[in-house]
């Protein structure tokens, strides 16, 4: 029998769900079990089953299903499977963990702990009413669990000491597959853009700060406009989000020119990109996917100390990493991270953070051959 994949719920669109479609490419004879699946279409060759959630209508709405997920995941049986790949960024680590002592081995990637349980200061969610009084049960549930005999990995440095600290377990350290090979494929992206996208993109300035992300408050895209004004540089901010109307404010308000682009493509993030100065992103990320594509397309990244995006940065040598955000530490960075030289820093980043990084790095640390053929089989919960 092949191994088992196992994810918390599967959506269309996902930072972890591109890290269970690396999982899946690497076990392409392996299961997958979620507690529902938002995109049936998304694993083509792989049985996927779900938990009795879906069946209910609280696989519409995740706070509501959040009390009976430990339970659940609790009681999966997975004990026809050769072995158990588990991504967890809330509860789906729990899975198997009252099996027999000769039960599957599970080896479980952490994207993080619960951040609403363990880092609530990072999290809205950790904020509110319900949350906070399920938290203290939910946390001692989650430790017990967390120590009943799997092997960790996680996604950053920082994720893997916020384990410690919540499960008190320890973890090797694998990051995430970034999609480099792909965007190093194509020579210019802003040859690839359409019509409309060309001409918005042919309407921007030639040197510009670049801030990309949902548009919410933790993604701190205020910290890509000042840095624009303390260099002098136009700023070019692209996503979407609740916080549209106050940073069109600020975009307003600003001294150098602001241009926000709402919902950019693929194809015209890419170009974003290739054509920026620089890539502010203070955000605290468990690990930062963004910094490490515009370093793969050759553009120096601003960061954070705290948080995974760091990490990337410095092994990359990409970019610069800075403590605080005040006006004369924002200033030198700015001026630092414009002298970088890139072309080095392109090379390793597909060595240390493409896919095929990942699938060896993956494979490796599960230790179980990529199967030859599969079996068809369910998963009871």
């Amino acid at each position: 029998m092949a191994g088992l994949i196992v994810h918390e719920w599967i959506e269309r669109h996902g930072g972890s769900e591109n890290v269970v479609d690396a999982m899946a490419a690497a076990y392409p004879d392996a299961d997958i079990h979620c507690l529902w699946s938002n995109a049936p279409d998304r694993f083509p060759g792989h049985t996927v089953s779900e938990s009795w959630l879906a069946r209910t209508p609280l696989r519409k709405s995740k706070a509501a299903a959040l009390p009976f997920m430990p339970l659940t995941w609790a009681r999966t049986d997975v004990s026809d499977a050769d072995f158990v790949l588990i991504s967890s960024h809330a509860f789906a680590h729990h899975a198997g963990g009252r099996q027999p002592v000769d039960g599957p081995e599970r080896f479980v990637y952490v994207h993080t702990p619960a951040r609403y349980l363990w880092a609530p200061e990072l999290d809205v969610r950790g904020g509110n009413l319900a949350a906070r009084a399920l938290a203290p049960a939910l946390r001692r549930v989650d430790r017990k669990r967390a120590q009943d005999g799997a092997t960790f990995a996680a996604n950053s440095d920082y994720i893997r000491q916020r384990m410690e600290r919540s499960w008190g377990v320890e973890a090797e350290v694998i990051h995430p597959p970034v999609r480099v090979e792909y965007l190093q494929s194509v020579p210019s992206w802003a040859d690839r853009l359409s019509t409309a996208d060309a001409y918005l993109f042919s309407t921007l300035p030639t040197d510009y700060v670049l801030g990309a992300s949902r548009f919410v408050d933790y993604k701190r895209l205020d910290v890509a406009i000042r840095a624009g004004e303390l260099a002098g540089l136009p700023v070019v901010l692209a996503g979407a989000g609740p916080q549209h109307a106050e940073l069109q404010a600020l975009a307003d308000a600003a001294s150098v020119p602001v241009i926000i682009m709402t919902r950019p493509s693929d194809e015209l993030l890419f170009a974003l990109y290739e054509a920026a100065s620089l890539l502010v992103f203070a955000a605290i990320e468990d690990f930062g996917i963004m910094p490490v594509e515009a370093m793969a397309l050759g553009t120096p990244a601003l960061v954070l100390s705290e948080g995974g995006a760091s990490e990337s940065v410095l092994a990359i040598d990409g970019g610069v990493v800075v403590d605080t955000l005040d006006d004369a530490t924002l200033r030198e960075a700015v001026e630092r991270a414009l002298l970088v030289d890139m072309a080095p820093a392109q090379d390793r980043v597909n060595a240390l953070f493409g896919s095929a990084a990942f699938a060896t790095k993956l494979t490796n640390w599960v230790g179980h051959p990529v199967s030859a053929s599969g079996t068809d089989r369910t998963v009871a919960s």
